[in-house]
């Protein structure tokens, strides 16, 4: 054999997968699917009988969990669908800076500071009007495929 080292680049995802496979007529309504590359919450499944041909198809009507367009899709029954995995985390607020970005504090005591503030308008007015008045927020983080984006905010009392 040889005698030269062999160097590999490490990849921090440690090899997990952005989504795994289910079957399409296993999906139901709240679960969750990506439809044209995007992670979408399905809010409407209709199934259509066989037909001469025979597959059973599943009418998906899904919402994208991240920009809220609404996507449809039709899968025979039998195939498979990707489904991403969808995680969400609660973060307490720390600091918005001046470009948009907000400081969190991590559950092991980091800061994450990779997040811009939500586009939606009454989510973006709770976060900065609680923090200016000085309370304590919790932001739940929804992540998946790769996206991350903050989808809600909870109230834990003031700073003390």
């Amino acid at each position: 054999m040889s005698d030269e080292e062999h160097h590999f680049e490490s990849k921090a995802d440690a090899g997990a997968s952005k989504t795994y496979p289910q079957q399409a007529g296993t999906i139901r309504k709240n679960g969750y699917i990506v439809i044209k590359g995007r992670p979408c919450k399905v809010v409407e499944v209709s199934t259509s009988k066989t037909g001469k041909h025979g597959h059973a198809k599943c009418h998906f009507v899904a919402i994208d969990i991240f920009n809220a367009k609404k996507l449809e899709d039709i899968v025979p029954s039998s195939h498979n669908c990707d489904v991403p995995h969808v995680n969400r985390t609660d973060y307490q607020l720390i600091d918005i800076s001046e470009d948009g970005f907000v400081s969190l504090l991590t559950e092991n005591g980091n800061t994450k500071d990779d997040l811009r503030l939500p586009t939606d308008d009454t989510l973006l007015n709770q976060v900065k009007g609680g923090f200016e008045e000085g309370k304590d927020l919790v932001l739940s983080v929804m992540s998946a495929m790769g996206e991350e984006q903050i989808c809600a905010v909870k109230d834990i009392g003031t700073k003390t």
